[in-house]
């Protein structure tokens, strides 16, 4: 497998597009240009199969779109956005009220209880943009959605809501639906995009699901698109530690035809897990494998 740099296969001039919707582990907007730098030129439908906070595909903001994830709490947030801004907006609004007039801490406690009592999109789109770090963290046992209150208060209603609306016009052409990913890249078809962004073996085991997630299911998956002549182009663990460590993958031989390294900065999930202390040495690279 070819290992290319930026300037080697760049085609893409890509306008970033900074403004999230959700804080998401693993959330790509700030690499998203540099990685649909990398897409082809032309492509029919574009699939994204592990959706999480959507920032690879509001970045490119496809005119025909198929976008999915098996975590039910996290669609409902995307349907919603589609189907109703001003619904996802109300939400929002509602929550942040209730911090803002109370104790901010006591508030979050008991959002986070009512999500944990029965997960729902709307108190998971006010936990994921206030909880600490950004580190949306679920408990291995049972799915406990952990993480606790952030020290900074979350954006104002009026903030969240341009948002929404930037994100909801991107997002116009795209589908959003609860389905398994092997599903999901079944559907594709002959000159269709796929980008895959599944949980990362190394480091995000406290994503849901992620226990039961399987890499190698994952690259049969692939190899079958590639089959029906499916592009697919996927973003997984490369270095940890400043180049320190290698994540070793099972990757199949023959499966992908370049590699590219996205620098992706200092660790998110780190940050969280070090409280604040020197990071100097916890810098990133993802690998970005396409089979095409």
């Amino acid at each position: 497998m070819q290992q290319l740099a930026f300037a080697d296969i760049g085609t893409r001039q890509v306008i970033p597009f900074t403004k999230g919707l959700l804080k998401w582990i693993g959330n790509k907007q700030r690499f998203a240009p540099e990685i649909v730098s990398y897409f082809p030129l032309e492509f029919a439908n574009y699939f994204e199969p592990f959706i999480g906070s959507g920032g690879v595909l509001g970045t490119l903001a496809p005119e025909h779109a198929f976008a999915s994830d098996s975590f039910a709490p996290l669609i409902e947030i995307w349907q919603t956005l589609s189907n109703s801004p001003s619904l996802l907006k109300r939400w929002y609004e509602e929550r942040w009220k209730l911090c803002s007039n109370g104790d901010h801490v006591e508030e979050y406690e008991k959002i986070k209880a009512s999500f944990n009592s029965a997960p729902n999109g709307a108190d998971l789109l006010f936990l994921c943009r206030s909880c600490y770090g950004g580190v949306v963290r679920f408990r291995q046992a049972d799915g406990y959605m952990s993480t606790p209150c952030g020290i900074h208060r979350p954006i104002h209603p009026t903030s969240f809501g341009k948002r929404a609306d930037e994100w909801a016009r991107r997002l116009r052409g795209t589908t959003f639906k609860l389905m398994d990913y092997a599903d999901a890249l079944q559907m594709a078809a002959p000159g269709d995009l796929v980008y895959c962004d599944p949980p990362y073996s190394d480091t995000q085991a406290i994503l849901y699901g992620a226990q039961s997630f399987s890499l190698p299911k994952l690259f049969d998956a692939i190899a079958n698109c590639k089959r029906r002549s499916v592009f697919v182009a996927l973003s997984i663990d490369g270095t940890k530690r400043s180049g320190k460590h290698n994540v070793e993958l099972p990757i199949p031989r023959g499966l992908f035809e370049r590699e590219v390294s996205i620098s992706c900065g200092r660790s998110m999930l780190k940050r969280f897990q070090m409280n604040g202390k020197n990071l100097s040495d916890e810098v990133v690279t993802d690998r970005l494998l396409l089979t095409y």
